[in-house]
């Protein structure tokens, strides 16, 4: 899709960018040739050197286009990266000061990662440099700014936050809400949250239960895992309202096997705890 993408050239915005392929000019290389209508001062400004720019991005700088694509536009970058693309979901013990992260998940399409508090936690900070792009939803704004706070690293990667994406949409409602209308379902985790996962936690730290810290581990990777599904979702979706949906258009992806599941006595356990039952 990038090479169809002209909303990350200073002065194109959708309007025209519509009416670029309407006009038939559907890809970078047909910008070179006659416009049939005159294109805004910004955009004519430095056209033939942006795109140059943007044909030495393309096979190793997927920051170069989401620093310049609006938030709500940079799944058009998924395709072309999806190998070197990791999805991401942390757990907190909350979400105030001094708060500390408790679980990472990494999912990369293939491998499923896990990082505990106490354990292995600091192997993430290597981990994380085997990619160039992070999936995540509402990561801009909670999971990146908690990692670069928590480890005192900054992670410079290309990003799709998918709460934007998907906002676009019209899919609202939180990644639970989202998964919902697309009819996914998380089996024995529907219904545990974030303040769930805070308590699972307390479990585990208080009494060493395993089946908590298992149960929790199940639902960091279910969030991970599901941001695969959602991403190839939202950019199907966008792509069928331009036109090259035929040729674009991506399978929905195969979840992984899990090895790590709930424990159905601790979720009870943690359920009657929040009900007072």
């Amino acid at each position: 899709m990038l090479k169809h993408t002209f909303l990350h050239i200073p002065g194109i915005g959708a309007k025209t960018e519509k009416r670029l392929w309407e006009a038939g000019i559907t890809s970078w290389t047909e910008m070179s040739g006659p416009i049939p209508f005159r294109l805004p001062a910004a955009a004519r400004f430095d056209l033939e050197g942006t795109l140059e720019q943007s044909r030495l991005a393309l096979p190793v700088n997927p920051h170069f286009f989401t620093a310049r694509l609006p938030a709500a536009e940079v799944w058009r970058i998924f395709p072309h990266y999806r190998h070197k693309t990791v999805y991401l979901d942390i757990e907190t013990t909350g979400l105030g000061e001094g708060s500390e992260i408790t679980t990472i998940a990494l999912y990369d399409g293939q491998k499923i990662l896990t990082y505990v508090n106490g354990k292995n936690l600091d192997d993430f900070v290597d981990d994380i440099t085997n990619y160039q792009v992070i999936v995540s939803y509402n990561g801009r704004t909670f999971d990146i700014p908690f990692l670069e706070k928590f480890f005192k690293i900054k992670l410079d990667h290309a990003q799709i936050d998918l709460r934007y994406v998907l906002a676009r949409l019209g899919l609202k409602g939180g990644l639970k809400g989202c998964e919902k209308q697309l009819g996914m379902n998380r089996g024995e985790l529907d219904g545990v949250d974030g303040y769930f996962a805070v308590l699972l936690w307390q479990q585990y730290i208080k009494y060493n239960d395993t089946g908590a810290l298992e149960t929790l581990l199940a639902y960091n990777i279910s969030d991970t895992v599901n941001l695969e599904r959602l991403a190839v979702e939202a950019y199907n979706r966008n792509i069928a309202v331009t036109p090259f949906a035929e040729e674009l258009t991506l399978p929905l992806p195969v979840l992984p096997r899990l090895e790590v599941q709930p424990d159905r006595a601790c979720v009870k356990k943690i359920r009657r705890i929040l009900t007072g039952r």
